[in-house]
C-alpha cells in the first residue's frame, strides 16, 4: 500500500501538468520561468497587442467616446461644485441671515446647488445609456471577429486548440471585457478628474492647507505604482487558471461517455481539484493585494483628514482661515478618497480585461497556414480531374507521411485508397479537401493549385465524408441541407432516398422535422452516417471523399448505401477510403499505399487475381475475417 501511493500521485501529478499545458500559452511560461527579460519582453508585446485590439475596437466609436468623455467631465464639474457651494453658503449666505438681513445669497447659492445636482443627475444618466450602448456594440463586433476568425483558422490550429480554450475565449474573457466597458472606463475618468480636480481646487481655496493635504500624494503614488505591477501579475494568473478549470470542465463532459466507460471520475475529478485549488490560491493572492492596498489608502486618507483638521482648526480659531473654507476641504478630501478607495476595484476589472485582451488578441492574430488567394482563379463548374504533382507532407518536422507522391484521378473516375494504418490515405483525403497544404508540391483540381480557388469554389467542388459524422442541433431535414441551405424539401428527401435514408427517416415521429438531438444522440452511429451521405450528395460536389464513411453501418445499411453509390457516384469524381474491402469493389481503380507511396494501382478484380499482390494479400484476410 505505501509503495503504491506514491506512483499514483506521480501519475496524478502527470495529469495536472498534462491539463495545465493544455490550457496555457506554454511560450509566455516558460519565458516568465527562466529568462525575466524575455518575459519582461513577451508581456510588453501582449500589453502593446491587447492595447491594439481595443483601439482597434473602439475608432469606429471615436467620436461619440469623446462626447461620453465630456459628459463625465461635466458630471464631475457639477459633482466638485458642491463643496464650493457649501463653502460659500456658510461664508457668505449665512453671516447676513445671523445679522438679521435677507437671505438672498443663501438662497441664490441653494438654487445654484439644485442646478449643479439636475446636471450632475441628467449628465450621469446621459453617459451610463451612452456608455453601456457603446460598450455592447464592441461586444458585439469583438464576439463576431472572434467567431468568424474561429472558422477561418484551420484545422492544423483546432487540432491543438481545445475546446475548453476556445469556449474559455467566448465566454470567461468576453465577460472580463463586458465588465471594464460597463464600469471600468467610467471608474478611470472619473477618478482622474476627481484628483487632479481636488488638488487645483484645494491649492485655490488655500495654498497652506492644500500643499499640507499634498503631503499624502507621494505616499499614494507609491502604493498605487505599487498594487498596478503586483496585481497585474497576480490577475493574469487568476485568468489563465479560469481558462484551466473551463478547459479541464469541458473536456470532461464532452468525453464524459469515455469517462464513465473507463471509471475515470475519480481522477479526473483529483485533477480538477487540483486545477481548481490553484484557481483559489490565485483568487486568494489577488484578494491578498486587495486587502492590503485599500486599507492603506484608507490609512493615509484618514491621516490627512485628521492633520487637515487640527492645522485647519488652529487656523480657523486665529482667524486666518474662514469655516467654510474648513468645511468644503472636509469635503473635497472625502471626494479625493473616495476614488482612491475604489481604485482597487478598478484595478481588478482593469487587470482581468487586460489578461483577456491579451488572450482575445493573440487569438486574433493566429494567421491560419491554409489562407483563401487574394486574387482566385475562378473555377464555377469544377469536372473533377484532381492530381498530385510531387507531393510531400509532414504533420510535425523531419516525419514525412508523404515523401514525393504523384498521382492523377480522371474526372469521374471512383478510386479506392487503402493501406495499412499510417500509409496516408486520410492525408491524401485532407490534402485533397486542402484542410492542410502540402509541404512542396501541388495539389491540382481541373489544372488548378487548390491554393488558387476560392473557398466557395473549392467547398462546392470537393466534400468530405468522415467516420465522425457530426451533428448539428437542430432537424434531421436541416441536417441534411447544411451543406446546400437554400434546398427545397423535395430535394432534401430526394437526397436521403438516394442513399437509403428516407425509409427511416419517415417512419420518425415528425419525420424530417424530428430533432436529432445533442450530436445526433437521438440517432444511431449508422442513422447518423444515412444522413452524413445524404447531406454531402445534396451538396452534389464534383469531387466526393468517404473516409471510412460506411464504417458505422450494418451489413444491410452498407448493401444499401453501396447501392446507391454505384449510380450517385457515376458521374463524378471519388475517392473511397475503407477498410472495409465490399465498399472498394464498387471503385473503378484501386491503389494501395505503403509509407506515403503507392505500390500497386489497377482494377480491384485484377489486383486480387494477381499473385503475391499486397491487394490480394489484404483481400484474402478480409474474406478469412468474413469466414
Amino acid at each position: 500500500m505505501s509503495s503504491a501511493s506514491p506512483r499514483r500521485e506521480d501519475v496524478l501529478e502527470r495529469d495536472r501538468r498534462d491539463a495545465e499545458r493544455r490550457g496555457v500559452e506554454e511560450w509566455r511560461g516558460v519565458a516568465a520561468e527562466h529568462n525575466d527579460e524575455v518575459a519582461e519582453r513577451a508581456s510588453g508585446l501582449l500589453k502593446r497587442r491587447s492595447r491594439a485590439l481595443l483601439a482597434d475596437l473602439l475608432r469606429p466609436y471615436l467620436k461619440t467616446v469623446w462626447l461620453l468623455v465630456a459628459v463625465v467631465v461635466i458630471e464631475n464639474a457639477a459633482r466638485l461644485s458642491i463643496p464650493r457651494l457649501v463653502q460659500l453658503g456658510i461664508d457668505h449666505g449665512i453671516p447676513p441671515l445671523l445679522n438679521g438681513g435677507r437671505g438672498t445669497v443663501l438662497y441664490e447659492i441653494i438654487a445654484v446647488m439644485l442646478v449643479a445636482l439636475v446636471v450632475q443627475t441628467i449628465s450621469r444618466m446621459a453617459f451610463l445609456r451612452g456608455a453601456g450602448k457603446v460598450g455592447q456594440q464592441v461586444l458585439l463586433e469583438l464576439r463576431r471577429r472572434l467567431f468568424t476568425h474561429f472558422q477561418k483558422l484551420d484545422v492544423r490550429f483546432h487540432d491543438r486548440y481545445t475546446t475548453g480554450r476556445v469556449v474559455s475565449r467566448l465566454t470567461n474573457d468576453i465577460d472580463a471585457i463586458m465588465e471594464l466597458l460597463t464600469g471600468g472606463f467610467d471608474g478611470l475618468v472619473t477618478a482622474v478628474l476627481t484628483m487632479v480636480g481636488v488638488g487645483i481646487l484645494l491649492l485655490t481655496l488655500d495654498f497652506q492647507l492644500g500643499a499640507v493635504c499634498l503631503i499624502g500624494f507621494p505616499v499614494l503614488a507609491l502604493l498605487v505604482r505599487w498594487f498596478s505591477r503586483a496585481s497585474s501579475r497576480a490577475y493574469r494568473k487568476v485568468r489563465e487558471y479560469s481558462a484551466l478549470v473551463i478547459v479541464q470542465f469541458v473536456e470532461t463532459m464532452t468525453g464524459i461517455r469515455a469517462v464513465h466507460a473507463y471509471r475515470r471520475e475519480p481522477r479526473n475529478a483529483e485533477i480538477f481539484s487540483g486545477l481548481a485549488h490553484r484557481y483559489q490560491d490565485a483568487n486568494v493572492r489577488s484578494f491578498r493585494l486587495v486587502a492590503i492596498f485599500s486599507p492603506s489608502v484608507r490609512l493615509v486618507g484618514n491621516i490627512t483628514i485628521g492633520i487637515v483638521l487640527l492645522y485647519g482648526g488652529w487656523r480657523v480659531m486665529h482667524g486666518e482661515m474662514t469655516v467654510g473654507v474648513l468645511t468644503a476641504f472636509l469635503l473635497y478630501l472625502r471626494m479625493f478618497f473616495e476614488p482612491m478607495q475604489e481604485i482597487s476595484q478598478f484595478y481588478n476589472t482593469f487587470q482581468s480585461a487586460s489578461a483577456a485582451l491579451e488572450k482575445l488578441s493573440g487569438v486574433l492574430e493566429e494567421d491560419p497556414t491554409v489562407r483563401e488567394p487574394e486574387h482566385p482563379v475562378s473555377l464555377p463548374h469544377a469536372r473533377g480531374t484532381v492530381r498530385f504533382e510531387r507531393v510531400r507532407f509532414s504533420y510535425v518536422p523531419e516525419r514525412e507521411v508523404l515523401p514525393g507522391l504523384d498521382l492523377c484521378v480522371p474526372a469521374g473516375q471512383t478510386v479506392a485508397l487503402v493501406g495499412t494504418t499510417g500509409a496516408g490515405k486520410t492525408t491524401i483525403a485532407k490534402l485533397m479537401s486542402r484542410f492542410y497544404d502540402p509541404t512542396s508540391g501541388e495539389v491540382l483540381l481541373d489544372g488548378v493549385d487548390l491554393r488558387q480557388l476560392s473557398d466557395a469554389d473549392l467547398r462546392r467542388a470537393v466534400v468530405m465524408v468522415t467516420q465522425e459524422n457530426f451533428m448539428f442541433d437542430g432537424t434531421i431535414g436541416g441536417n441534411i441541407a447544411f451543406g446546400r441551405p437554400s434546398a427545397t424539401q423535395a430535394e432534401i428527401e430526394d437526397a436521403a432516398r438516394a442513399v437509403g435514408a428516407h425509409e427511416f427517416i419517415a417512419g420518425l415521429p415528425e419525420g424530417y422535422a424530428t430533432d436529432v438531438g445533442k450530436r445526433g444522440s437521438r440517432l444511431s452511429a449508422g442513422q447518423k452516417q444515412l444522413v452524413a451521405f445524404a447531406r454531402a450528395f445534396l451538396a452534389d460536389p464534383a469531387v466526393l471523399i468517404l473516409d471510412e464513411a460506411t464504417s458505422s453501418l450494418d451489413v444491410p445499411s452498407e448493401r444499401l448505401v453501396q447501392q446507391a453509390l454505384r449510380t450517385i457516384l457515376a458521374d463524378r469524381t471519388a475517392v473511397i477510403i475503407a477498410h472495409r474491402l465490399s465498399t472498394v469493389e464498387i471503385a473503378d481503380r484501386v491503389l494501395v499505399l505503403e509509407h506515403g507511396q503507392i505500390v500497386e494501382d489497377g482494377a480491384p478484380a485484377d489486383l486480387v487475381d494477381a499473385d503475391g499482390g499486397r491487394y490480394a494479400s489484404l483481400h484474402r484476410a478480409w474474406r478469412d475475417s468474413l469466414a
